[in-house]
């Protein structure tokens, strides 16, 4: 099992590093397919992956990237509301055949999955976009790691035994710490070796922000799984389950990187 986790996971930061380094419609091509299988996941838990107003959220996806792609200038409240409507009548002209759980659930995936998601994009293309967006995984799943490896080690007191037994706060804490310091010596490295103005100091609190947050998404998506009495959203990467299960923090740690690095950069 460790082994097949091990190797999913050089895959996936391998995979990470093409499409990141690519950019452009390779970086938002294959985050919109991943959005759209993180979407299917979310909507298999509520039993809407293959109906009508599962299709309404597969196709607002797709909306959304292509106006990202194409650069194209819109209100984004027009959008949220568009969606709204879009979702609204499906179920009204459907009635009674979705239930509000489905109804709610079509509208916040796209936004949650999406939407959120698109925001690795958005932050590679600012400028120096190519060593900032590496701080979204920096801090997610380094967080992650480090607060496995010290909860293993000294941890002691549960953070939230409800939703996951495992995590601890000396674990959290350790992550936070971890996420930090990895941030001050990513600096440090892209100003030695990438020629860059990095902050280190901003840089670790970036990532000590962005750490937090991260935990929120883990155990957001823990919560809905609780929820619904599931283990993995899917099966797609071997030993981490489904692509909800691998970038839950990274989907609520993109969006906050994106304006943190506007800010403290």
């Amino acid at each position: 099992m460790f082994k097949t986790r091990l190797i999913s996971g050089i895959i996936l930061v391998i995979i990470a590093l093409v499409t990141i380094i690519s950019g452009g419609p390779i970086l938002l091509g294959t985050l919109m397919l991943v959005s759209l299988i993180g979407l299917n996941e979310l909507y298999k838990v509520v039993k809407m992956d293959k109906t009508v107003l599962g299709g309404v959220g597969y196709l607002t996806t797709i909306l959304y990237y292509l106006l990202l792609f194409f650069e194209i200038n819109y209100d984004s409240m027009f959008f949220v509301i568009g969606v709204l409507i879009a979702v609204m009548a499906v179920y009204v002209f459907a009635f009674p055949k979705y239930v509000s759980e489905q109804v709610v659930t079509g509208f916040f995936g796209v936004f949650y999955v999406s939407v959120m998601l698109s925001f690795i994009y958005q932050t590679r293309t600012v400028e120096d976009g190519l060593f900032l967006v590496a701080l979204v995984f920096l801090c997610s799943w380094g967080c992650d790691t480090c607060a496995y490896c010290v909860g293993v080690l000294i941890g002691k007191h549960k953070m939230a035994p409800k939703l996951s037994p495992k995590k601890s706060v000396e674990g959290a804490v350790g992550g936070l710490v971890g996420a930090a310091l990895l941030g001050a010596l990513y600096a440090l490295a892209i100003n030695k070796w990438g020629s860059a103005s990095a902050t280190p100091a901003s840089y670790a609190v970036i990532c000590f922000i962005g750490g937090m947050i991260s935990m929120i998404g883990d155990l957001a998506a823990s919560a809905i799984k609780r929820n619904h009495d599931i283990k993995d959203y899917g099966k797609l990467i071997p030993g981490h389950g489904g692509i909800l299960d691998r970038f839950d923090s990274v989907i609520f740690t993109a969006p906050v990187i994106y304006y943190l690095v506007t800010v403290l950069r």
